[in-house]
């Protein structure tokens, strides 16, 4: 072999060396981007998966179903010091209990806030009489809508998903704010029009929206979710929990004024007595009552399990709390101490009142109950399905209405109204309900719902006189399998408007908003059923400012062949089954 050929040899072997480096360090790289890619995922994964399973459900249910992780969180959440070392006792405090403090610091409105305002009772002025559960517009959200909306004195609906939306009342966008988390945090809108609310998981800020536009006024940093739903005060001062196990007070312009720190994460939202007290529950089993000025402690009532929910505050200033352990606490005001308590289930809500105290409240038991103000049971109704984290909302006539949810995937998902007696007035299936109830100033009942992939805000109430006619439906009234039919739908509009139309086949495919149409033209749309069976088509129509009109019906029988009913005929083709099969090839 000469020089030549041992240069090439060798050049050859330097290239095929470079080249197997070259690969081996790219699949490295690979191998380790996807392993990173995949342990950040896990992670993000466990890490959603740990706070809201485990917290989100009853302690009970936590305990059974994620043991070691129910272990694990327990162990990391020990006692720690306050962080602002400010516990002192009721005496050294300069506030007394007869100083009053106006809670005038949220916004004038239809429905300013959770539970309606900062004492939580829930009971709206306004009258829903007339309100029969017809749903007037549907707002899709890119996320689920598991919040509570709120209204302003514009009656403006605001939503929290992924981003916060701002809703006209008649279902279209004005704006929307992008967190690009998840919302379930219910806003507060103060008097200057600023909304509050927070967000969970990977981007844990407590945000301030100005609500004429949508821009931001500030955002907080907390560093852990906020499950918690804000107050305010008549000074503008921001209360509200956070995971990191934080009671926190802001001023108005975005800086802390205090913090006080708990022995557990906080989902509870605080409530606000007649004296300005703060009150909120945690999942270390505590409720705490905090003086406002400077967040030290007044009192603390220690219950058996989790406070999940919130508490509540009656007109003679009892406050009301339940938890995990079973119970429902109705504590003196002045210093905490118990004046009687109830056994009733998990609660993940506020107990809300009606002019009488009565309270209202649902339970994961799947139980719905009017407890007098002396803590006996005036009535329970059954929903069949599990509440939790729908507060209930009372109307001027009495009504009650609340939401159930579907956290072990058993079905449910209902919107329920109940007479005042506790009989049902209306239930309407929509979707999983953590939200709890809003009423407009018309008496519109608004509610979130959550879906697999999204969510949606959902308008109930009476349809406007000007909407568009319920649809004449038109076409075969019986066929077969697999065939597709014709039909024809014709809606008038009372304006002229042009209509779009919503068609429900009765086989669980929709035909979503097809349009726009000329109003009062006949429009045809075909459709194919797979299954035998009877169906009932619905369809209705909205028109161009998204006013929706009633349902039309249309029944339609698809049967698998054509064979007639009598017996002497049944009876023949039962010993010569060739000619049954021979018929079902024949058309109608």
């Amino acid at each position: 072999m000469n020089k030549k050929s041992i240069k090439i040899i060798f050049q050859i072997w330097i290239i095929s060396l470079i080249l197997f480096f070259l690969i081996t360090s790219i699949e490295i790289g690979n191998s380790m981007k996807a392993t990173l890619i995949k342990s950040e995922k896990s992670t993000n994964e466990n890490y959603f998966y740990d706070n809201f399973n485990i917290y989100q459900f009853p302690e009970y249910v936590t305990k059974d179903r994620f043991s070691i992780l129910y272990h694990q969180k327990n162990d990391f959440n020990v006692k720690k010091e306050n962080s602002n070392n400010n516990i002192q006792t009721i005496l050294n405090e300069s506030l007394t209990e007869n100083q009053i403090i106006p809670l005038d610091g949220l916004m004038d409105s239809p429905w300013p806030m959770y539970c309606y305002n900062a004492r939580h009772t829930g009971h709206s002025p306004y009258n829903t009489t007339n309100n029969q559960g017809q749903e007037k517009w549907r707002f899709i959200t890119e996320g689920w809508a598991s919040d509570s909306p709120v209204i302003d004195d514009e009656g403006i609906i605001y939503i929290g998903s992924t981003s916060l939306y701002a809703v006209y009342p008649n279902g279209t966008l004005k704006w929307k704010y992008n967190t690009f988390y998840h919302i379930d945090s219910t806003p507060a809108i103060d008097e200057n029009g600023v909304i509050y609310f927070g967000t969970v998981y990977g981007n844990p800020y407590l945000f301030a929206i100005y609500t004429n536009n949508g821009t931001l006024k500030w955002k907080y940093f907390i560093g852990n979710s906020i499950f918690s739903s804000p107050v305010i005060n008549d000074e503008g001062t921001i209360y509200f929990g956070d995971s990191n196990n934080n009671i926190n007070a802001l001023y108005p312009n975005g800086t802390l004024k205090w913090r006080y720190h708990a022995d557990h994460v906080i989902y509870s939202s605080p409530a606000v007595g007649f004296d300005g007290t703060l009150y909120c529950g945690s999942h270390d089993g505590n409720l705490y009552a905090l003086y406002p000025n400077n967040g030290t402690l007044k009192w603390i009532f220690t219950t058996g399990s989790w406070v999940h929910g919130s508490p509540t505050i009656a007109d003679d200033g009892t406050v009301y709390i339940g938890s995990d352990d079973g119970y429902l606490y109705a504590l003196y005001p002045n210093n905490g101490t118990m004046k009687w308590k109830c056994n009733i289930g998990c609660m993940y809500a506020s107990p809300t009142l009606d002019e009488n105290g009565t309270l209202y409240f649902g339970v994961w038991e799947k139980i719905f109950y009017a407890i007098y103000p002396n803590g006996t049971v005036k009535w329970t109704f059954d929903p069949e399905q599990r509440i939790w984290g729908s507060s209930a909302t009372i109307s001027a006539d009495g009504t009650i209405y609340f939401g159930t949810c579907d956290l072990e995937t058993e079905g449910g998902l209902d919107i329920v109204a109940l007479n005042y007696d506790g009989t049902l007035k209306w239930r309407r299936g929509i979707g999983t309900l953590f939200s709890s109830p809003a009423i407009g100033e018309d008496g519109t009942l608004y509610i979130g719902s959550s879906g697999i992939n999204d969510g949606c805000l959902q308008a109930y109430g009476k349809l406007d006189s000007n909407s568009p006619s319920a649809p004449i439906i038109d076409g075969p009234v019986s066929g077969r399998p697999k065939k597709e039919y014709s039909y024809t739908f014709k809606s008038t509009s009372p304006l002229n408007r042009d209509v779009y139309y919503y068609i429900d086949w009765g086989d669980n495919t929709i035909t979503d908003w097809t349009g726009p149409y000329i109003s009062g033209q006949n429009v045809t749309v075909n459709h194919t059923w797979n299954i035998k069976g009877a169906y009932t088509i619905k369809a209705r129509a909205k028109d161009t400012d998204n006013l929706w009109g009633p349902w039309g019906t249309f029944e339609v029988k698809i049967a698998k062949n054509k064979i007639a009913t009598n017996s002497i005929l049944l009876r023949f083709l039962e010993r010569f089954p060739i000619l049954q099969k021979l018929l079902n090839f024949l058309p109608i």
